[in-house]
């Protein structure tokens, strides 16, 4: 019998927090025990385990004194260790970089699994305390993980080139897998609100996500405001939360670049998927990311793609190697690739000219917008594309040797 323990920092609407609810739904209908630990659990939640969830504290981070978090982050390894022993795991799975650090530092004797889900290198650049352990760690407590799973060839090569990963061995790539069925079931629930409604009855370019510094939602907003045809009939929807400074510079943001009217701040939904379904394009123009999700499940409903090229892991998720180039463009089955918005800063950018990224990406959007190639393209590869993320066989090889 496997007794599983899956291990995240918060239960919000993240990539990381759906793959481990799809797990523990996978592994749940295997007929598996699973708990699930939540370093911080709070109130705005939208993942929950139930009766199976442990909440290692109801504070955030941002509101503990430094002396608070400090022990916080002592005593994080420990209460992990706890709950390993008294529900007699035999397998824990960590997401991302802070829950595997702790787990690593458990010193619990389970068949142990971390997860790598975006491009290190870069995200290391941001000088921070955590920044420097977490890559300690890649030296040093990786050691006690009896596997390393990287969500793309291009995370895992990332590890070893750039980042000095010393554990090289124990390294794997597993896609992140999804729940179809649910997903497509999902998409047919109503809206929230007649407004919501009304509001996809328009040609809608659609960001979905955390709103960060990272995902450079700026770059989308400038190249919203060249499109060719933009009218009132066309808007920029952003559903998803963050950083208030950087919501409230893009509010700002609009209102310089005459198109308020335009675009829409839906703010966090628990079921994204309708409104995914309902997206004329799915727009991302992060500086990087690991194998996004949301770009499967665009796949999945059969809404084409315009995506910054922020790794090559993109190109490993939109096309099966069918992709050509078209002038600025990378064409593939589910849409199109730009260039790369990072210049080697990740703050809001003090010049506000237009790029030249942003003038591709633009013509990108467009392209797709008013066309239904790409529509027909995602529908005729959509098999193919979606064969690689399979739910059962993933989640089943990450619990094995």
């Amino acid at each position: 019998m496997k007794n599983i323990l899956l291990i995240m920092p918060y239960g919000g609407v993240g990539g990381m927090e759906r793959l481990a609810l799809n797990f523990y739904n996978q592994y749940k209908k295997k007929g598996y025990s699973v708990k699930a630990i939540k370093i911080i659990q709070l109130d705005a939640d939208i993942i929950h385990f139930g009766e199976d969830e442990f909440a290692l504290s109801t504070i955030d981070f941002i509101q503990m004194s430094f002396s608070k978090r400090f022990w916080f982050y002592c005593k994080i390894p420990f209460l992990i260790h706890q709950i390993i022993k008294k529900n007699k795991i035999t397998h824990s799975i960590s997401f991302g970089d802070m829950a595997n650090v702790f787990s690593s530092l458990s010193f619990s004797k389970e068949f142990k699994v971390s997860s790598i889900h975006s491009f290190k290198s870069i995200e290391f650049k941001e000088k921070n305390f955590l920044n420097i352990i977490f890559k300690l760690a890649y030296k040093t407590t990786y050691f006690f993980f009896n596997k390393v799973v990287c969500i793309s060839e291009t995370v895992k090569l990332d590890l070893i080139k750039n980042c000095g990963f010393k554990f090289q061995n124990k390294l794997q790539v597993l896609y992140n897998p999804h729940d179809f069925e649910a997903i497509e079931r999902l998409s047919k629930e109503r809206f929230e609100s007649v407004f919501e409604d009304e509001l996809f009855q328009n040609k809608v370019v659609l960001f979905l996500g955390r709103i960060t510094l990272v995902k450079a939602p700026w770059h989308l907003i400038k190249s919203f405001s060249l499109l060719k045809n933009l009218d009132n009939s066309v808007k920029l929807v952003f559903i998803g939360e963050g950083d208030a400074h950087l919501t409230n510079y893009l509010l700002e943001l609009t209102v310089k670049l005459g198109i308020k009217e335009n675009v829409v701040f839906l703010g966090r939904k628990s079921n994204p998927y309708s409104y995914l379904k309902r997206a004329s394009v799915l727009a991302l123009t992060s500086y990087y990311e690991g194998t996004p999700n949301v770009i499967v499940e665009a796949i999945a409903l059969e809404t084409p793609i315009v995506s910054s090229n922020c790794t090559d892991g993109i190109l490993e998720l939109m096309s099966n190697r069918r992709s050509i180039k078209e002038g600025n463009f990378i064409s593939t089955e589910s849409g199109l690739i730009t260039p790369n918005f990072y210049k080697g800063s990740l703050n809001i950018p003090l010049d506000g000219s237009i790029t030249n990224e942003e003038i591709i990406f633009s013509d990108a959007i467009n392209k797709v917008l008013y066309s239904d190639e790409y529509v027909s393209k995602i529908i005729e590869n959509k098999a193919q594309l979606l064969a690689k993320f399979n739910l059962e066989s993933i989640a089943s090889s990450y619990i094995s040797l």
